[in-house]
């Protein structure tokens, strides 16, 4: 028996006229008000939008018509996204109140397709963390286990999801920011190759990393949705689209099919991880994958690379935030300089203003050379060693975090123990290589262990393919539904 793809249940469901769209977004609406005061996955709930979508999408049905993928599929949009007449804050105090004129690119793809808007999901602010507890609004917590985070910065995103409280959420990853909460929780986490989908609208935190994807319940899914988000945008100056859909191309068979396997990604990786990831290794030997041993030295520079690259991109970025154009402005200055000074030191977090310091740092002079130079060249040696590793293998396969989800406080109680769990996704992003995370198994505390897949320039569709392979061989010791939200 396969693993049933949501997303297609519920069409299946709208078309015959099980449900109409109209009950459903009210199922999902009614659980998000009960569920959302625990979990705080949503920071705005946009009812009006929803219903309005859905009561069109009926009215679509009625009259016969044949609905498109995502048509009338409830889902959430990370807060970073904009959304045209819908507030967006990138939960960061400095934007509270600041409504857009204009829609990101994804959301008008998908609004378009009638895609049901639940509403914008919590985040790290600004994007910046890896629990989502930097977030002004408090982080989200994981439906497994409310006393865990959900992961970050897409914790909201992945809450919703796991929590029954949407069919998909988009998320966007520029660290592994999909990926982390993704295996927190449980979920699906699909972070395409740079270029694939449009950043056009996505608010900026490191814009050569910064990548929009989904998180949803199984491979099918991500899949079905990357597909409808992945075209070409001349809107952004960076767009490609996507080479191949990738739904119709899952069922694909992998025997022979290489898979490497790099002994860098298993330092320092907990024992019962490790333990997960090789009793998915024998599943992929079982379907006929041939296992080959890699040697990837490079990822050791990663994480420095990824933090210097990334605060001085954010450090530009976030420049345009001054308290004149729009968001907050401090209410009492005595001269410009001062307003400016003041209204980022009380908009700003704590954590986006240590990385907004750190990239001015190694952006000012006589620290350039030593620091971002020197960072942005070993960035092209970590692409040219993911290059080579492609040539003897098809597919690459790691841990996705090296340990499960942290409890609640962990993050301000060891920052730099924080960041080191982005060790095993921010070599990706840096290479701007796809890679999906999927769940792999559980701790002794019931709590998800995820592995990703990490594929060569533009071949989404052969991780995916891989991914969807392995999902259904062991679909039933990997997925764990919470007793939380809308049971469909």
């Amino acid at each position: 028996m396969k693993l049933l793809s949501r997303i297609k249940y519920i069409n299946n469901l709208l078309e015959t006229g099980e449900v109409s769209c109209v009950e459903l977004t009210k199922k999902y609406l009614d659980s998000i008000e009960k569920e959302n005061k625990i979990l705080n996955a949503y920071v705005k709930i946009t009812q009006e939008t929803a219903l309005k979508t859905a009561k069109k999408v009926d009215e679509k049905i009625s009259k016969g018509e044949k609905l498109l993928p995502l048509e009338g599929i409830p889902m959430s949009l990370k807060d970073n996204m904009s959304t045209k007449d819908i507030e967006t804050t990138c939960c960061s105090n400095i934007l509270k109140g600041y409504v857009p004129i204009y829609n990101a690119t994804v959301w008008d793809i998908i609004k378009n397709q009638n895609a049901v808007l639940l509403g914008k999901t919590n985040m790290d602010e600004f994007a910046m963390g890896s629990s989502c507890e930097t977030s002004c609004f408090g982080g989200a917590l994981n439906p497994h286990d409310i006393k865990h985070v959900a992961g970050g910065s897409s914790g909201g995103a992945a809450s919703s999801v796991a929590g029954n409280l949407a069919v998909y959420g988009l998320g966007s990853d520029t660290g592994g920011s999909i990926r982390q909460p993704a295996s927190f929780c449980g979920l699906v986490g699909f972070k395409p190759t740079y270029g694939a989908v449009s950043r056009y609208g996505l608010i900026a935190y490191a814009s050569s990393l910064d990548q929009i994807g989904p998180i949803a319940s199984c491979v099918e899914d991500a899949a079905i949705i990357y597909d409808a988000i992945s075209d070409y945008d001349s809107k952004d100056s960076t767009s490609r689209g996507s080479r191949t859909k990738t739904a119709n191309s899952l069922n694909k068979c992998i025997k022979g099919i290489k898979i490497g396997i790099a002994k860098e990604y298993f330092e320092g990786i907990r024992d019962d991880i490790k333990s997960s990831i090789q009793e998915a290794v024998k599943v992929y030997e079982d379907l006929g994958a041939e296992i080959v041993h890699v040697d990837l030295p490079q990822i050791k520079y990663a994480l420095p690379v990824y933090y210097i690259i990334a605060c001085a991109e954010a450090s530009s970025n976030l420049g345009r935030y001054d308290g004149i154009r729009y968001g907050y402005r401090t209410s009492f200055y005595s001269d410009v300089d001062d307003m400016i000074c003041k209204t980022r030191s009380e908009g700003f977090g704590k954590e986006v203003q240590r990385r907004i310091m750190l990239g001015t740092y190694v952006l000012s002079a006589g620290y350039y050379d030593a620091y971002y130079k020197k960072a942005q060249k070993l960035r092209g040696s970590i692409v040219k060693a993911f290059k080579n590793v492609f040539d003897s293998c098809d597919v690459m396969l790691a841990p996705t975090v090296p340990t499960t989800a942290f409890e609640l406080n962990f993050t301000s109680k060891d920052p730099i123990e924080t960041y080191m769990t982005d060790i095993c996704t921010v070599p990706v992003n840096i290479a701007g290589l796809p890679a999906v995370s999927i769940p792999c198994g559980f701790d002794d505390k019931g709590l998800p262990i995820g592995m990703q897949l990490i594929g060569n320039s533009f071949e989404d569709a052969v991780i995916l393919n891989a991914a969807y392979q392995y999902e259904h061989q062991v679909k039933n010791k990997i997925y764990k539904q919470t007793d939380i939200g809308v049971r469909i």
